[in-house]
């Protein structure tokens, strides 16, 4: 038997076109994000993933530096039939590429902005403008997402799935998975005015003026009225979405660095990001998975879950009606 004779094998490297789909069976293959082809070509891309292996910022439990590769496992489930719920195959339509991983010397932490940040803005500012939806690592990697994005489209609303606010008092060129959204606020890369945490079950200091949607109250709301009270925050405005794995009850996502008990459901979680559809996003993340304390895998596949609603919610913004 050859090759040749059962082509569509390890699509992550055999892809002739971006558009591919995957016959690889779920449990064997290279593991790109949902069977896309790995490559660092972005000629026509719509989209892309990239994965930010950093864990060195974490504040609790490190970990996070494999889960780029545990939500790239996770996703094989899902590449092959139409993805739910979108009655559809995301990628014949979509050019998404899987951009594989950010490298960075982790000797030296103080470097590790500077690169993600070049690095995504490379990507976004590419000829074809490819969203970004990365994939981390903790959630200090979403600061320099922000920067880069900012740069090109100018202070940007923030929609937050989190557990925390990240909003605790910043020293300069700290690395620090929960300052960075201080930092932000402080440099003018969001508007506070216009964003909004969702999930949240701590206190932090201060709020900058972020509007905050408390654990308990999403319960009492649901995902219909928390999805109006983003709307009503963000307005038109252009939208960075970020999701911190911890936004989900420990039961749903005990992979992770800092779990909080009271958040989220899985369900909750995934009818809300469905309601928010609608919304301008211009880049997005998945953070802070961390598959050492997973069980049975089931944080990575909610972080590959939520990541390919994020990409099915492109798809209909940009290409359900074409």
């Amino acid at each position: 038997m050859t090759r040749e004779k059962y082509p569509g094998m390890d699509n992550a490297f055999t892809a002739k076109t971006l558009h591919d789909q995957s016959k690889d069976p779920t449990y064997a293959g290279a593991l790109s994000f949902m069977r896309r082809k790995y490559t660092t070509d972005l000629t026509g891309t719509d989209a892309v993933v990239w994965g930010l292996p950093l864990d060195t910022a974490t504040s609790n439990r490190p970990g996070t530096r494999f889960g780029p590769r545990g939500v790239r496992e996770a996703s094989c489930g899902m590449d092959n039939d139409p993805q739910y719920p979108f009655h559809s195959r995301l990628f014949d339509d979509m050019a998404v590429i899987d951009y594989g991983d950010c490298y960075f010397y982790y000797g030296m932490q103080n470097r590790v902005p500077t690169i993600i940040e070049e690095y995504a803005a490379t990507i976004i500012n590419a000829p074809s403008s490819p969203y970004l939806l990365s994939i981390g690592g903790d959630h200090f990697v979403t600061y320099p997402l922000l920067k880069a994005h900012a740069e090109k489209h100018g202070p940007i609303a923030l929609v937050q799935f989190d557990a925390h606010q990240d909003t605790w008092d910043d020293e300069e060129g700290a690395v620090d998975h929960g300052t960075m959204i201080t930092r932000a606020v402080k440099e003018g890369i969001i508007d506070p005015d216009k964003s909004i945490q969702i999930g949240i079950r701590t206190h932090a200091p201060k709020d900058y003026g972020i509007e905050i949607l408390y654990a308990l109250d999403c319960h009492e709301m649901g995902p219909t009225e928390i999805a109006k009270r983003v709307y009503d925050r963000v307005g038109g405005s252009n939208v960075y979405l970020t999701f911190d794995i911890d936004c989900l009850d420990p039961a749903y996502a005990p992979g992770t660095g800092t779990p909080v008990v009271g958040g989220l459901t899985s369900a909750q979680a995934l009818a809300t990001l469905r309601h928010l559809k609608n919304l301008n996003v211009i880049g997005s993340d998945v953070v802070e998975v961390a598959p050492a304390y997973d069980h049975a895998g089931i944080t990575s596949n909610a972080g590959a879950t939520i990541a390919m609603y994020m990409l099915g919610n492109l798809w209909e913004r940009r290409f359900k009606n074409r």
